[in-house]
């Protein structure tokens, strides 16, 4: 009887979840990716050898918590990037509250500074402590945002199937979803996203070019950064001492805008009561009252960056100053360039050639004390470094001082 009436149940059961539509979740976008993502961990890579392994794109760890920068980050940036793999960073986030989520997102948009990423920036918060399921996606939510905002760059996110399923809510599927899924085919459904941007398939690939293992991704187009978002022409018409409203658009600075309509940044500044001139972020709304625009303007000549180069040594060679270098390119970390990158030059630009110091930062110091200690201003150091918050280095960090 028991087992007739168990049978029967059974029965019932399967025909009702036979019945049931699954929410489907595949691949999403067109174009699919031989993928790596790496660390410090990986230690030194021949990224020549990666490239010849058929890897495509190599997401790269650029920072962690509110301090810590990768110490293989600019390398693996610049060796991936100078054989044609395109690049992602990602985040390791640790904040426990959303004043932390902004602090570390400010930090993760100053590491990556003047780097070209070709696809979007990814959160990785994994580790969550007695956060509430509420209180995590809160973060996550202040962090993804504040990365965009600062960055001007489309974000996304990674996450294990589990964390996925049970932890991150509906608002953040707008974002695309990087899953992490081992063993398996497929990544299994979360209820939540419909498609995978990207499937982390193993944490022990072996590829040509890293000793021991590596993470192995599967990645598609939709972790591409669409190109069209946010950049906003001004396209306005002008005439010289008529204000009009400009809108940063991605890799201006106040240096380059000024130069574009002829004024100067202390102009800029003071109309628009910017209390940090290093500080400006796409889709802000500035007042500019142009001046001559085309008279007196330095010619502009273009220099392709070689293995060995640093900003200090350009500068000298064109007798011009690391700081013009990086305003006229939307640098903001003077110190990471890469073999291949064009940079725009105007000879002769902001006086006599540079002068320059290297420090490392130890434990206690403060930008303030650093610029006492060699006669200059925090203003000085924090633009020559791309330092978007003069309250925020850490030990171990090396600046470029101007002495």
């Amino acid at each position: 009887m028991f087992h007739k009436f168990t049978a029967a149940i059974s029965a019932v059961l399967l025909s009702v979840v036979m019945c049931v539509p699954v929410l489907g979740f595949s691949a999403g976008g067109t174009v699919r990716y031989e993928g790596i993502d790496v660390s410090e961990w990986q230690g030194e890579i021949d990224w020549q050898r990666v490239k010849d392994a058929g890897i495509e794109i190599a997401y790269i760890r650029s920072s962690a918590g509110s301090a810590y920068r990768d110490p293989r980050f600019a390398e693996n940036y610049a060796g991936a990037k100078e054989n044609g793999i395109k690049v992602g960073f990602y985040h390791y986030v640790t904040a426990r509250n959303t004043d932390q989520a902004r602090q570390q997102a400010e930090f993760f948009v100053n590491i990556i500074g003047s780097t070209t990423p070709e696809c979007r920036l990814a959160m990785d918060f994994e580790s969550f402590g007695s956060l509430t399921v509420a209180q995590i996606n809160e973060i996550s939510e202040v962090f993804l945002q504040t990365v965009q905002e600062r960055s001007g760059r489309q974000v996304c996110i990674y996450s294990d199937a589990s964390n996925a399923r049970s932890v991150f809510d509906e608002r953040l599927t707008k974002y695309p979803l990087w899953v992490a899924d081992y063993y398996v085919e497929n990544p299994e459904p979360n209820g939540k996203w419909n498609v995978w941007a990207g499937f982390q398939f193993t944490d022990v690939g072996r590829v040509d070019g890293i000793n021991g293992n590596v993470d192995r991704d599967i990645f598609t187009d939709l972790l591409l950064e669409d190109e069209t978002v946010p950049n906003v022409p001004d396209g306005t018409p002008h005439e010289n001492g008529a204000e009009i409203s400009y809108t940063v658009r991605r890799g201006d600075t106040l240096w380059a805008i000024a130069r574009r309509y002829g004024t100067t940044i202390s102009e800029i500044v003071g109309i628009n009561k910017i209390v940090n001139p290093n500080l400006i972020y796409v889709g802000e709304v500035l007042k500019i009252i142009p001046g001559q625009t085309e008279e007196g303007v330095a010619p502009v000549q273009t220099v392709t960056v070689k293995r060995g180069d640093t900003l200090w040594a350009i500068a000298r060679q064109f007798n011009t100053t690391v700081s013009a270098i990086a305003d006229l390119n939307g640098i903001q970390n003077p110190n990471l360039i890469y073999p291949g990158q064009v940079l725009k030059i105007t000879p002769g630009a902001g006086g006599a050639a540079d002068t320059t110091v290297r420090y490392t930062v130890r434990r206690g110091d403060t930008l303030w004390a650093i610029s006492r200690r060699f006669n200059t201003t925090v203003s000085a150091i924090a633009n020559l470094n791309g330092i978007r918050n003069p309250n925020l280095i850490y030990p171990g960090q090396v600046l470029t001082i101007p002495a």
